[in-house]
């Protein structure tokens, strides 16, 4: 499993990360088991919400009760949730008050004294910075929270709040796989009149901005070809995606999960890759693309088989 150090922390990751917004269901066996296939592969980075389960913190609190982590076991992975996200609106909430408030409930969910990375979750657009600061400052003081990110966020919103943040934001989770790679697409066809590929969205360049201002991007739903709209992988709406896949696992003697996985992991930004499933068999399918050396032309072959334009 290949690792990165989250830029301006001491965190070791991995570059492949387990979710668990899916988990609320599911046995403790099942959840242990899932946890337990991960590790074997690498992944010691679990990845929370606080919205994630049919009540709040119910996840995150499945996870802990199904663990039972003792303090040495708890040091072993490193626990990422997010905050921000009011479902009863649903409307969003980055207030000082709301922030604390979600990680304290989110540490009593998790049975654990501290969180390694919070990330703010969908984009407040009432923020106020200044408050932001404020809780992240508390956060961190009282040893709460050891690094702070965003998600779904864009270039600007980013500085706005880096202007009042004193910490490092050292990761933006968001939507990235093959079929949806605007945030790559762009760039490549950039300036093209007639491709919708080339235009501008949550204003440019967000891929390149990350990579320019160290910080990790994570990419949610890698396996799916849109917004909840179910896998590319093995779909017949993408004959000719899944038939470059199909022989690139042949070729790596991996499964076709793999080589989806190593499309994101392969891009010199060095992303996280963020698992949704809750299958142990594709956990460990999608872990061996951790370090899978895709050469340029395999990548593009994929990004142009995906319906991208390579001008």
């Amino acid at each position: 499993m290949k690792t990165l150090t989250l830029p301006g922390t001491d965190i070791v990751a991995p570059n492949v990360v387990l979710g668990l917004m899916r988990i609320a269901e599911k046995s403790d066996d099942e959840i242990c088991e899932l946890v337990r296939t991960a590790r074997d592969a690498g992944i010691d980075f679990v990845d929370h919400a606080d919205v994630y389960g049919r009540e709040m913190h119910e996840c995150e609190r499945r996870f802990a009760d199904a663990m039972a982590l003792t303090p040495s076991q708890r040091d072993e992975i490193t626990i990422q949730t997010k905050c921000g996200i009011v479902r009863e609106g649903p409307y969003f909430d980055f207030s000082y008050e709301h922030i604390t408030a979600s990680v304290e409930a989110s540490l009593q969910a998790l049975r654990t004294d501290h969180v390694d990375v919070l990330l703010l979750h969908r984009p407040d657009a009432l923020v106020e910075p200044d408050e932001v600061a404020r809780a992240f400052d508390e956060l961190e003081a009282a040893g709460k929270v050891r690094a702070f990110g965003v998600s779904n966020h864009t270039p600007r919103q980013i500085e706005l709040l880096q202007r009042s943040v004193r910490q490092p934001l050292v990761a933006n989770q968001v939507q990235l796989s093959i079929t949806h790679a605007a945030l790559v697409a762009q760039g490549v066809a950039g300036n093209m009149v007639a491709e919708d590929q080339s235009v501008t969205r949550d204003g440019g360049g967000l891929l390149d901005y990350c990579r320019l201002n160290d910080i990790t991007v994570q990419a949610w739903s890698p396996f799916q070809a849109g917004f909840f709209t179910g896998t590319f992988l093995g779909s017949p709406e993408y004959p000719e995606l899944n038939a470059v896949i199909d022989r690139l696992a042949a070729q790596y003697d991996v499964p076709p999960i793999a080589i989806a996985t190593a499309w994101i992991t392969r891009h010199p930004a060095r992303m996280q890759v963020v698992l949704g499933t809750t299958t142990p068999e594709r956990v460990a399918g999608a872990a061996l693309g951790s370090d899978l050396p895709l050469t340029r032309a395999q990548w593009y072959d994929l990004f142009r088989a995906a319906g991208h334009i390579v001008p």
